[in-house]
């Protein structure tokens, strides 16, 4: 397994992991006819701009036989407004390679990268009946805020999370390595 930053030539890999893992991770969740009608070219021309973006960081985890088979990225906001903070965007893993660790280890990547640009909150939005939020627990997120979303036509709870501490995610991150 290997963890590089994403390029251009990702953004069809990256896409397909987007679009299955969200059928998998929100399946009973997010009403089937929506996760039924992503498309991966919809998704592959998103992340073609997402990757392009300079505020943008983005990281592709490839198996041994060079597959992408999950990501992360990070960015600031538009509604993030708290001082010299930024947003863990999206962590997500095709279902067969998730609970072996390479979740922490994109996670592990992406909060060396926070570190580098000095910030010093981080923040990372979960729907409430997603499992994912347990990992991010795991690793000191706190509860920060609730608000609710509209996804395909559903109102779903989401939380927003904090890290306060960078320097305590990574020495966590780091430790179990």
């Amino acid at each position: 397994m290997k963890i590089r930053k994403a390029t251009q030539a990702d953004a069809a890999g990256i896409a397909k992991v987007h679009v299955d893992s969200w059928r998998t991770t929100y399946k009973g969740i997010i009403p089937e006819d929506f996760l039924s009608k992503l498309s991966y070219e919809k998704r592959t021309q998103s992340w073609i701009q997402n990757i392009a973006r300079e505020d943008n960081y983005v990281l592709a985890a490839e198996n041994t036989d060079g597959k992408i088979i999950g990501f992360a990225d990070c960015s600031t906001r538009e509604t993030n407004t708290v001082p010299n903070s930024s947003d863990l965007t999206s962590i997500y893993l095709l279902e067969e390679y998730q609970g072996k660790g390479i979740g922490k280890q994109l996670l592990k990547q992406i909060f060396l990268h926070f570190k580098s640009l000095g910030y010093e909150n981080i923040f990372v939005e979960v729907l409430a009946d997603n499992k994912t939020r347990h990992f991010y627990e795991y690793y000191g997120a706190k509860l920060f805020n609730r608000t609710q979303i509209n996804i395909g036509g559903k109102v779903l709870d989401e939380l927003i999370y904090e890290w306060d501490n960078i320097d305590e995610v990574l020495k966590k991150l780091l430790h179990e390595t």
